[in-house]
């Protein structure tokens, strides 16, 4: 079966209308207007700052130390050179984001993605449903085991990719991913970065209560899962179609051994840096390294000259520069928050409205500030390291359980993640899949309703049981 998009334009209009209403939100122009209102509270928030110690190579804040400094507010000249520092700084994602285009160009040129994903999603009984349970599976694990976070870039325009195929939104393939990352590192099972460090700084045993989050994870999966299935099912029924009209998509053929051994070995590539990632700590650096890899072979197996694998790979590296350098911009901020020496402030300032609360209302409060602190501090490694050793003496006056109230930090940043917009990931996922902040609003509050509805109920289940061990 075919996929015809330029078949009726009564099908095209709801989607363009919608694409052009949701790109009066700029990416850029959002993170610029809250980089300059950071900067402006550097000269208004009481500068401050905590004590701090030195434990495994992680620093964190000492309760209750929290001391005047002198003020270093940022101004206009210096807002541009964090902007700068900011891309400086982010090098690292910026070169994963730009050669996972380049790569996944080469792919394209070849055949072998488009080819199979067609296959896929024309092959009889390959449902929607089917494929959404299948790729988030895989993915969620992916994201609770904290082997893909900011790398989930690297996989969005193969959800894109598989959209087109499946001939739904553009925004669907990048959600399917995206999303299908969340709903895993949300909970966070295993993951040594967010769970693990904070574990540590609560001086809990490593990774324990893993069933009770276990149970967290797989909810947060079945409402991804849902929820994608009843968005594909609403565009079929109202004639929602892929918008990027392109002559793959009216082809139908083959995939032939040459395309499989492509796959192959793009798999293998892939296969080969989550193994690096789980035993070697691997990150950016080596996926960037892996991508030029994959470049290189699959243009070799396509029987590509040398000069047509490099012109391929710049030309799909180019089309992603918008998408890189947002990260920069989104880093800006935290810099501009480090400059201003205000952050400490902010955190000291909730902490102390939620010590009055009761220790159901104190856990809930501590979920919702630490939502609300992921604006300012978008690291899940940087904000353990600043709320945990805040809240953890704050729950043990409030006998709220430690494994409780890292849960609270974890979720609070985890349901903020799919629409936090100084998160340089997920604007970068935006600009790369082309879609506006205000589009992606409207596509995913209904799911980051739930899942923040799935977390207080998780946190008054936690609080009731007494989870632990302590």
């Amino acid at each position: 079966m075919q996929h015809n998009i330029a078949s009726s334009p009564a099908q095209e209009s709801p989607a363009g209308k919608r694409i052009k209403k949701a790109g009066s939100i700029n990416p850029y122009v959002l993170l610029f207007i809250m980089l300059a209102i950071t900067a402006a509270a550097t000269w208004i928030v009481p500068p401050g700052e905590f004590n701090h110690i030195l434990r495994d190579g992680v620093k964190f804040a000492v309760p209750g130390s929290l001391h005047p400094v002198a003020r270093s507010g940022v101004g206009v000249g210096e807002l541009f050179t964090f902007i700068a520092d900011g891309m400086v700084k982010s090098a690292p994602i910026i070169f994963l984001i730009l050669f996972t285009g380049g790569a996944v160009n080469v792919l394209e040129q070849s055949g072998a993605l488009s080819n199979a994903l067609n296959a896929m999603a024309r092959r009889k009984g390959s449902s929607d449903t089917l494929i959404i349970i299948s790729v988030c599976a895989v993915f969620s694990v992916l994201g609770t085991t904290g082997v893909v976070i900011n790398s989930v870039v690297a996989f969005i325009p193969l959800g894109m990719l598989l959209a087109r195929s499946m001939n739904l939104p553009r925004i669907f393939g990048v959600g399917l991913i995206y999303l299908g990352t969340y709903s895993g590192f949300n909970s966070a099972i295993i993951n040594p970065g967010t769970t693990g460090l904070a574990q540590r700084l609560a001086e809990l045993p490593l990774f324990s209560g893993m069933g009770f989050r276990l149970a967290v994870y797989i909810v947060f999966a079945l409402c991804a899962i849902v929820f994608l299935t009843l968005y594909a099912r609403r565009c079929r029924r109202q004639g929602l179609t892929n918008e990027d009209d392109s002559p793959q998509q009216h082809i139908v053929a083959t995939v032939t051994p040459a395309h499989w051994l492509i796959l192959a070995f793009t798999t293998l590539a892939l296969l080969t840096f989550i193994y690096g990632a789980i035993n070697f700590q691997w990150s950016e650096n080596e996926m960037s390294a892996m991508f030029i890899i994959i470049a290189i072979g699959v243009g070799l197996i396509a029987r590509f000259s040398a000069g047509a694998i490099a012109d391929s790979f710049l030309k799909g590296c180019a089309l992603l520069i918008p998408g890189a350098l947002i990260v920069g911009l989104a880093r800006a901020i935290a810099l501009v928050l480090g400059q201003g020496h205000i952050l400490d402030t902010i955190v000291n300032a909730i902490a102390g409205l939620l010590a009055p609360l009761s220790e159901m209302f104190a856990a809930l409060g501590m979920f919702i500030s630490a939502a609300v602190m992921h604006i300012a501090i978008s690291s899940g490694s940087g904000e353990s390291a600043a709320l945990v050793p805040l809240y953890v003496p704050l729950g043990d006056a409030l006998h709220i359980t430690r494994q409780v109230t890292v849960e609270t930090i974890l979720l609070g940043e985890g349901v903020i993640n799919s629409v936090n917009p100084t998160s340089g990931v997920m604007m970068a996922v935006l600009a790369i899949g082309r879609i506006g902040y205000g589009q992606w609003l409207r596509f995913v509050f209904p799911l980051t309703l739930v899942w923040t509805v799935v977390s207080v109920i998780a946190l008054i289940i936690g609080v009731e049981i007494q989870w632990g061990p302590f």
